[in-house]
């Protein structure tokens, strides 16, 4: 890369950690990653670092222009605080509120770019429902579903855990932001369930937190009602609700989680299904503006990945080519809501979205 980022260390080499460096180096950045232990199985050096060492974190990212954490949300602010401390580009996954909210506070004096919230959701759905809003004189109402979903499911749950449980339990559990009749609030999560059809397919979709990222603030003002909610299969929610609240497990989330995984443990054959709408007055009179995709695996470098996988890897990775290639500004905190689509989409890993091989099962 010609470009203020050459040289990018990967935090966290798990199912999306370790897709994210492939795809860096693909584009054609010098790539490293620190873990929680060394590998030497992998096309790009590991070492073994301790998320929570502050020193060791900046050991590991001496001589490094930019750092991705692919990290669970609770580990990343170690590393946005290392990074900040030495002036190096900081992009994150988090969906967590607190998390995106401290490292927000320590963007006024950084000399790199702070970005967290670049993956699906928060990330690529606040993109696409920043463009929907373009060409609308007045907005009414702004929805954006995302669902990260098994392909075929199986028993009453009708899911699989490939992504992060920890991540999951925390969206299900914290109280999300919206706008409802134009006044910011937090409402709790797996609130106002609606049914939602997509291809013929019913899916339910229901609040849950960190989806929004910054867009409450960024709309405030400028929109009657604003939401995120997560699309499941039809009864999910009341049985996690069940879940959480009768047998209150949401009193013991790391154990929640743990039985979760071992119930509905990951698998390869997933969907990620996009649903983001946005209503308004043009100059023609009400009408309302909609994106709706289903993603499939996709096979990247010789290898198939999950749907959750590549969309969330591919979102984080087209934000460091966009800052790299001077598209984005090259300090302070960015907001995901004011990342142009088309040109998120022209990057070499954005572009993985239009591909006809991820919108075909």
């Amino acid at each position: 890369m010609t470009s203020q980022i050459d040289s990018v260390l990967v935090v966290g080499i798990g199912k999306v950690g370790m897709l994210v460096a492939r795809l860096l180096q693909q584009t054609g950045f010098d790539v490293s990653a620190a873990d929680n232990r060394e590998r030497s199985d992998l096309p790009f050096p590991v070492q073994a670092v301790d998320a929570t060492d502050a020193n060791a974190l900046e050991a590991a990212m001496k001589g490094k222009s930019a750092v991705v954490s692919c990290l669970p949300y609770d580990l990343n602010l170690p590393v946005a605080q290392v990074a900040h401390k030495n002036g190096i580009h900081y992009f994150d996954l988090t969906e967590d509120v607190t998390t995106t909210t401290a490292v927000r506070e320590m963007a006024g004096s950084g000399k790199g770019v702070l970005a967290p919230q670049c993956g699906l959701a928060p990330g690529f759905i606040g993109i696409v429902g920043a463009h929907l809003t373009q060409g609308f004189e007045s907005l009414r109402s702004i929805e954006l579903r995302v669902g990260a979903l098994p392909q075929h499911p199986r028993g009453l749950l009708g899911y699989a855990f490939n992504w992060s449980p920890e991540g999951v339990v925390n969206e299900y559990l914290n109280d999300a932001e919206v706008i409802k009749d134009g006044k910011r609030m937090m409402v709790p999560s797996m609130g106002q369930l609606e049914k939602i059809v997509i291809g013929g397919l019913a899916l339910e979709a229901f609040f849950t937190s960190g989806g929004l990222g910054t867009m409450c603030e960024t709309y405030e003002g400028r929109v009657r009602d604003l939401n995120y909610k997560t699309m499941r299969y039809p009864g999910h929610c009341e049985l996690m609700r069940f879940f959480f609240d009768e047998l209150h497990m949401e009193q013991n989330r790391e154990q929640a989680g743990e039985i979760l995984v071992a119930a509905k443990p990951p698998v390869n054959d997933d969907v990620v299904y996009v649903h983001a709408a946005v209503e308004g007055e043009q100059s023609t009179g009400l009408f309302r503006e909609e994106f709706v995709e289903a993603y499939y695996p996709i096979e990247i470098a010789g290898e198939m990945w999950r749907a959750i996988s590549w969309t969330t890897a591919a979102s984080v990775c087209a934000v460091v080519e966009m800052v790299a290639k001077g598209h984005l500004p090259d300090h302070g905190f960015i907001k995901q809501e004011d990342i142009d689509l088309e040109a998120f989409l022209s990057t070499e890993n954005g572009s993985l979205y239009d591909s006809e091989e991820s919108t075909t099962p």
